[in-house]
């Protein structure tokens, strides 16, 4: 098939060129001119036959809104816009509603795989109507994973992003368990090599996963991540899990606790810990940590 990709960074990039490898046509635009086949969106979609697909994959909230709404000028009755980014899914039916007035059709996909998605294939989730992800199956199937998984039409409009929202809040929620347990066997003066622990894992284990692979491979570049801040960004997903598992009445504490953790990892002196020590320190006389003296070693009172 032949489609426009409107975002060429680290997964749209990745993206073209494992749909070109599989035999598709694709017309690339980006801002950046050394990346891009198309020097405007304009430009790209002349280029498409018809009907046109167009997949969108540029940061989630405006810049995606904005792209769709250029979109809606630019493309006809029976063309498609698919949104493969990171967006938030109460989007998705807003820009559904917008393109059907022009009768535009408009698929929503959650893309999980990352910078490995090149090789490994994109874990797709899409949401759609039957008819709109026919448009585009032939691009889900080149860019999936070799096997039976990886790929589902998840339900309507909104039901891809939501099932993608799911899939990172849970991911949060690993990758803090893994995160805990890695701290505690390092601190403990007991196990004599942490990471061969981690490695033994890999097999045979009800915790085995991508993610402890990837963690292994961490460690073994960096045993105790020292080249490492302990600093871990949110992308918003894990919070609208939360909101989502609120509005719903779905009690997610996994997943908040996983979330928060990342919100104290963001702060070079969280107040919070400073009122949790001062009324440690006021009911149970625990000492405090004070700022170290010029020159002098950190002192406690």
């Amino acid at each position: 098939m032949e489609l426009g990709l409107v975002g060429l960074g680290k997964m749209g990039g990745n993206m073209r060129t494992r749909l070109r490898d599989a035999g598709h046509t694709v017309v690339g635009y980006d801002r950046n001119p050394d990346v891009s086949d198309a020097d405007s969106l304009q430009a790209m979609v002349e280029q498409l036959p018809s009907p046109k697909v167009v997949w969108v994959m540029v940061p989630s909230g405006d810049p995606t809104r904005d792209t769709i709404k250029e979109l809606e000028e630019l493309l006809e009755k029976g063309d498609l816009v698919v949104d493969g980014g990171n967006s938030r899914w109460t989007d998705d039916q807003s820009n559904a509603d917008l393109l059907s007035e022009k009768g535009i059709g408009f698929v929503d996909c959650g893309v999980s795989g990352g910078v490995w998605g090149l090789k490994n294939g994109y874990a797709l989730m899409y949401g759609g109507s039957e008819d709109d992800v026919a448009k585009v199956q032939p691009a889900f199937d080149a860019l999936k994973p070799e096997g039976e998984f990886g790929s589902v039409h998840a339900g309507p409009v909104g039901a891809g992003h939501f099932s993608k929202m799911v899939h990172n809040g849970i991911e949060y929620a690993v990758m803090q368990a893994y995160a805990e347990g890695w701290e505690l066997l390092d601190k403990v003066d007991l196990v004599d090599n942490v990471t061969e622990v981690f490695r033994s894992w890999r097999e045979g284990t009800v915790i085995r996963s991508w993610l402890l692979d990837l963690l292994v491979a961490a460690l073994d570049e960096d045993p105790e991540l020292s080249k490492i801040s302990g600093y871990a960004a949110d992308s918003g997903e894990g919070r609208w899990t939360v909101e989502a598992g609120i509005d719903n009445g779905v009690a997610t504490p996994a997943i908040t606790a996983a979330l928060y953790a990342r919100f104290v990892s963001q702060q070079d002196d969280s107040p919070a810990m400073k009122a949790v020590a001062a009324m440690r320190n006021q009911f149970g006389g625990h000492a405090v940590k004070t700022e170290a003296p010029p020159g002098g070693d950190k002192a406690t009172g």
